[in-house]
């Protein structure tokens, strides 16, 4: 049998190879011999043609034999042909070529290169990913504005729908998060501005902190860590089963019926879990100042409005619907980029939540710069 699975003839520097019988796994011995035969034994060669007409069963195991057939002699400059591949395995071979095409060449020259290598593709993938969220923004805008102009289309019910999972149901844990949160606020103050005799002061320190800072900011954590995981994981799971191909099928536009209700819903439910989370802070810092400092609820409210003023609370609020853009294009980004596995969808769901933290924090680290500059 091992002389009718593959046979070659050459004819100067052009091969032909002839692959009959059954390329299956229970004659893996029999073909991974006769391969690496035909791969070492002829050098000087131009051109492959492989003829797989004669060829009567072929499994996974067979194919992947005759993917690596042709990439033996295509790394060697051959230009390489398969003839009569039948067309009921013709999708499998296709499948397979696919694999493992993008892995980097061996690196070379020590740790020193290696490093900078890893340097140079984490950058390209920084660059990618900017430009994946840039391009999904932009096809936003541009759904938004076909909305616009149609607003019959507009999908209600889902936005709807979102709003509840993102914002109705969210508010327990936040409230209960931003209490505890104002809560340490308070009573770490205390505990240190009682040293100087400065206790009052740590009503200022908690309402400015809670309104510009630490309200908005814990939310949009909490809402990446929360909506956002679910919006990767989401739509990563319909990437994977193919119903995002089904929509586009149908003639739908998925950016129209999946994402934009999802990034609405955030930018309408973050600003008001802010004001929510805000509130709860608040209460948590007067809690403790009032048992763990002795300062009473009416000398805390009389302080707080001596201390804080409405640019304060425009400040947080003005945040929080740019925050919540940023997590939704990030969640969306990452679950449309999800393969066709399991541990593709968790390592997307992990970077959805590491990005959508880090850019908030940058945000609003850049936040706080441009309302310094103008003074509010």
């Amino acid at each position: 049998m091992s002389d009718t699975l593959l046979e070659g003839t050459t004819e100067g520097e052009r091969l032909r190879l002839a692959g009959a019988g059954a390329w299956i796994a229970e004659n893996a011995h029999l073909l991974e011999s006769l391969i690496d035969s035909e791969t070492k034994r002829r050098r000087r060669l131009k051109r492959v043609d492989i003829d797989m007409s004669g060829v009567e069963r072929l499994d996974t195991f067979g194919v992947w034999l005759l993917e690596r057939l042709v990439r033996s002699f295509s790394a060697r400059g051959c230009d390489t042909k398969i003839t009569g591949l039948k067309e009921d395995y013709r999708a499998l071979m296709d499948e397979l070529h696919g694999v493992k095409l993008d892995e980097p060449p061996p690196h070379t020259g020590g740790q020193v290169i290696y490093a900078l290598a890893s340097i140079g593709h984490s950058i390209v993938s920084i660059g990618q990913s900017f430009g994946s969220i840039v391009n999904l923004l932009g096809a936003i805008v541009v759904t938004l504005l076909r909305l616009a102009a149609k607003p019959h289309k507009f999908r209600l019910t889902s936005l709807v729908h979102q709003l509840d999972n993102v914002a109705w149901r969210a508010v327990p844990i936040i409230l209960l998060i931003t209490f505890l949160i104002g809560c340490i606020i308070a009573q770490q103050g205390l505990f240190h501005f009682r040293k100087f005799g400065a206790d009052i002061y740590v009503v200022d320190m908690v309402g400015i902190l809670v309104l510009r800072e630490l309200g908005v900011l814990i939310v949009a954590i909490m809402v990446a860590g929360r909506s956002g995981s679910a919006y990767t994981a989401e739509l990563g799971s319909m990437k994977m089963r193919e119903e995002i191909d089904a929509l586009r099928t149908m003639g739908f536009d998925p950016v129209e019926v999946l994402l934009v209700p999802r990034i609405l819903a955030l930018i309408i439910g973050v600003p008001i879990l802010t004001f929510l989370g805000s509130m709860a802070a608040l209460y948590g810092g007067g809690l403790v100042c009032w048992l763990y400092g002795g300062i009473d609820p009416d000398i805390f409210l009389s302080r707080l409005k001596e201390a804080i003023t409405l640019d304060h609370f425009k400040v947080g609020m003005i945040k929080a619907p740019f925050m919540a853009l940023i997590v939704g294009v990030v969640a969306c980004v990452e679950g449309l980029a999800v393969k066709g596995s399991a541990e593709s969808l968790g390592l997307q769901t992990t970077s959805s939540v590491v990005e959508s933290i880090f850019l908030v924090i940058v945000l609003d680290g850049l936040f706080a710069i441009f309302f310094a500059s103008i003074g509010m």
